[in-house]
């Protein structure tokens, strides 16, 4: 009679989470598809004795974008970078990433250079 019960039991404490599962898988099949939020465009920059390498990319209105810049030499001033439209202005330290990230909210060119504005490039948000 016991072994009834503690089977009695299990089975209505194992019952309601599938039933609660099976009700859950239901819904989302009838949920319609989900909206994906923009990916994140990620470029990989380098400072070098040219420069910002490359010196002109292009990116999308309301996307975020992911710069990853790496300086590569110490003959240069462009120990940071600077994007005064975005109000950016980070450090990049020698042969260490930088993660530099915004989203443009209007078409047009973003400029960016050093902290001393000599060597530069350009954004081109589409």
């Amino acid at each position: 009679m016991q072994s009834k019960l503690v089977t009695a039991v299990i089975t209505l404490a194992l019952a309601a989470p599938l039933a609660a599962l099976a009700q859950h898988d239901h819904k989302a099949e009838h949920a319609g598809p989900a909206t994906a939020s923009p990916a994140v465009q990620v470029i990989e920059m380098q400072v070098t004795g040219e420069g910002f390498v490359p010196s002109q990319v292009k990116v999308k209105k309301g996307q975020k974008v992911r710069l990853v810049v790496t300086r590569k030499t110490e003959r240069t001033c462009a120990t940071e970078i600077v994007i005064r439209d975005q109000g950016i202005n980070q450090k990049l330290p020698l042969d260490k990433p930088v993660t530099v990230e915004f989203t443009p909210t209007k078409s047009g060119q973003l400029r960016y250079a050093c902290g001393m504005d000599m060597i530069s490039g350009v954004i081109v948000v589409e």
